[in-house]
């Protein structure tokens, strides 16, 4: 789950001190996530060094895969089972059928003899019943194979959706992490056993940073989403200067930290902000930094 770094101490300046070249003050963070096993079992490969870079998708490690791989092929047999089950409709009332049609040819014949005066009546009737018990029973048997090739269809679908669930966690089994950027910390080590949840390590995009920093109710208003600023990375006796784009303002104000200096101190409220810096490389998390908004 991403969360960002903690904050450090930030530095608003007055507005109306004509020496300072910034506007406001603040440290460097990045967008930070904790990388969990999705799987339990032991941990038989695990690339991960602190400090290391990974890409986004690009396989770090794996969590044995042997269980679900025998519960998968389990599956695979319980389904073939289901499967020679079902019955051979056509082949299981081919014989009634036959029944039944030589029954009709009798029916035929015999209305036809009836209405010749060639034989009885009640051989006719006796006929037709035989033909009715004969369809009956034919509709019958054909209503019970069906319902039995629906029940056991319907248990290889299970068995199928069973099979696709091992085949996503055969999948979680391969960690990989979601996001681009360095390995801040490293939580597991290969032949761990690893449950669902834990924490394996942590990475952070460093491509993109932001420079968090609050700003007064006055200077609110010279600020904009979208708007383009200049932002100055301290190191020590030198600063650069970056582009930057202000991506967040917070939408409420809340009280000032105690370790904030504003342009004014009686000013208890500030308002969060976030400006969107491209990482040169060069920019660490947690340095300070300023943002000029002219």
């Amino acid at each position: 789950m991403k969360k960002n770094i903690l904050f450090v101490a930030l530095l608003l300046v007055a507005c109306g001190d004509k020496d300072n070249t910034f506007d406001a003050t603040g440290t460097f963070e990045a967008t930070e996530v904790t990388v969990s096993a999705e799987q339990t079992g032991k941990l038989l490969r695990f690339d991960v060094q602190e400090g290391g870079k990974v890409m986004a998708g690009v396989e770090v490690g794996c969590i044995d895969t042997v269980p679900l791989y025998l519960k998968a092929r389990q599956i695979g047999a319980v389904r073939m089972v289901y499967q020679a089950q079902k019955p051979n409709t056509a082949t299981q009332i081919a014989a009634l059928r036959q029944q039944v049609a030589k029954a009709q040819q009798e029916v035929d014949r015999y209305t036809q003899l009836v209405k010749d005066g060639a034989a009885n009546r009640k051989i006719l009737d006796d006929s037709r019943s035989q033909l009715l018990v004969l369809q009956r029973q034919l509709a019958a048997q054909s209503a019970t194979l069906g319902t039995s090739t629906r029940s056991l269809t319907a248990q290889m679908g299970t068995a199928d959706v069973e099979k696709l669930q091992v085949v996503d966690q055969l999948r979680k089994c391969h960690i990989a992490s979601p996001i681009s950027g360095f390995v801040l910390e490293k939580y597991a080590e290969p032949g761990e056993f690893a449950v669902i949840g834990k924490p394996l390590f942590k990475v952070a995009d460093t491509e993109r940073l932001f420079l968090r920093a609050y700003i007064t109710s006055r200077q609110l208003q010279q600020v904009r989403l979208g708007q383009r600023v200049t932002v100055f990375a301290d190191y020590g006796n030198e600063k650069r200067s970056y582009p930057g784009i202000i991506a967040w303002i917070a939408s409420k104000s809340e009280f000032t930290p105690k370790t904030i200096l504003t342009d004014d101190e009686r000013a208890d409220l500030v308002y969060a902000m976030k400006v969107a810096v491209k990482n040169d490389g060069k920019i660490k998390i947690g340095m300070y930094g300023e943002v000029n908004f002219r």
